[in-house]
C-alpha cells in the first residue's frame, strides 16, 4: 500500500506502523541521539521523569502521548505544530476535526518543556520532546523502546488545512467514545461477536452517551500488548477501522502472526516509530526552539 492510500485509510494508530513499515517515507539524516551532548546532557532523563509522573497519575495518558506524535509528525513532519495556539496569524491545528476534542496531553509535554527548560534554556525542542515522550510512554505501558535520534526544531506556523485533510480518522490504545462505535455494535453486523456487542450496548445505548467511555482492548485496555490483535480475530474490534484489518483481506496474515509472537509485533512498532519521528524535521538553520510549545518567541 502506498503511503497516499495509508492517508486516506482509516486505520488505528497502534496498527498503522504496518503502512508505514512499507510506504516510503522521507528520513532526516542529520538527527542524532547524542544531539544534546554535552549542552543539555540531562534532557531525556528530565523528559522521561515528567512523562512517567504524568502517567502515573493517569494511565490512559500513555496512549495519548503516542497518538500526539502521530498526529504531530503527519502534518508537515515532526515540528511540534499540533502545540500551537490561536493567533491573529496563526490558526492553531488544535481546532481542526482530527484533533479537537480528541488529542489529549498537551499539559504533559508543556510541563516537560518547563521541567527542561528550568535547567537548559532554549536548547531542547518541543517537537524533540513529543517524540521522546511518545517512547517513553510506550516503555511505561509494557510496550517497546527504541533509539530516538534528536536534532528537530520547532515550526513558526501550523497547518489547520493539512491537519483536515491529512490525517487519518485515526485511534489508539486506551479507549473510544460511544458515538465512535455506537452504529457498530447496534446494527446487527456479522464481522462483530454477538456477546461483545451486547456487553458495549450497555455502556453505549443508542441514544444519549455519546462522551461515554469504552476500551479498545477490553483484557488490557492501558498495556502496550498484543490483546488488540487476538481482539480482531475473536471479532472483538470496538471499531470498524480495527476489525476491517481481519476480515478477510491482505493484512490478515498479519494480524494472525502477531497475535502469536509479541516480540515481532513489538520490533515491527518499534522500527516504524523510529521511521515516522524522522519525517522531514526541521534541522540545522531552519525553525527555532520555542521557549514555550504553544507559542512563538
Amino acid at each position: 500500500m502506498s503511503s497516499s492510500n495509508a492517508l486516506n485509510t482509516l486505520f488505528p494508530i497502534i496498527s498503522l506502523f504496518l503502512l508505514l513499515s512499507l510506504a516510503n517515507v522521507p528520513c532526516e539524516a542529520q538527527l542524532s541521539s547524542t544531539f544534546y551532548d554535552p549542552a543539555c546532557l540531562n534532557a531525556s532523563a528530565l523528559i522521561r521523569t515528567s512523562i512517567r509522573r504524568a502517567i502515573s497519575c493517569e494511565h490512559r495518558m500513555a496512549a495519548s502521548l503516542i497518538r500526539f506524535h502521530f498526529h504531530d509528525c503527519f502534518v508537515q513532519g515532526c515540528d511540534a505544530l499540533i502545540l500551537l495556539e490561536q493567533t491573529d496569524t496563526i490558526q492553531s491545528e488544535k481546532t481542526a476535526f482530527p484533533n479537537v476534542n480528541s488529542i489529549r496531553g498537551y499539559e504533559v509535554i508543556g510541563a516537560a518543556k518547563r521541567e527542561v527548560e528550568r535547567v537548559c534554556p532554549e536548547v531542547v525542542s518541543c517537537a524533540d520532546i513529543v517524540t521522546l515522550a511518545a517512547r517513553d510512554a510506550s516503555i511505561v505501558v509494557g510496550g517497546p523502546s527504541w533509539n530516538v535520534r534528536l536534532g528537530r526544531r520547532d515550526s513558526t506556523t501550523a497547518s489547520h488545512s493539512q491537519a483536515n485533510t491529512d490525517l487519518p480518522k485515526a485511534h489508539t490504545i486506551g479507549q473510544a467514545h460511544c458515538f465512535l462505535f455506537r452504529s457498530r455494535i447496534n446494527n446487527n453486523e456479522t464481522d462483530i461477536d454477538a456477546r461483545f456487542a451486547s456487553m458495549q450496548r450497555r455502556q453505549c445505548p443508542q441514544t444519549g452517551g455519546d462522551a461515554n467511555l469504552a476500551p479498545l482492548d477490553l483484557v488490557t485496555p492501558n498495556l502496550f500488548d498484543n490483546n488488540y490483535f487476538k481482539n480482531l480475530i475473536q471479532r472483538k474490534g470496538l471499531l470498524q477501522s480495527d476489525q476491517v484489518l481481519f476480515s478477510g483481506g491482505s493484512t490478515d496474515n498479519i494480524i494472525s502472526e502477531y497475535s502469536r509472537n509479541p516480540r515481532i509485533f513489538a520490533s515491527d512498532f518499534a522500527n516504524a516509530m523510529i521511521k515516522m519521528g524522522e519525517i522531514q524535521p526541521l534541522v540545522g538553520r531552519n525553525g527555532i526552539i520555542r521557549r514555550t510549545c504553544s507559542a512563538i518567541n
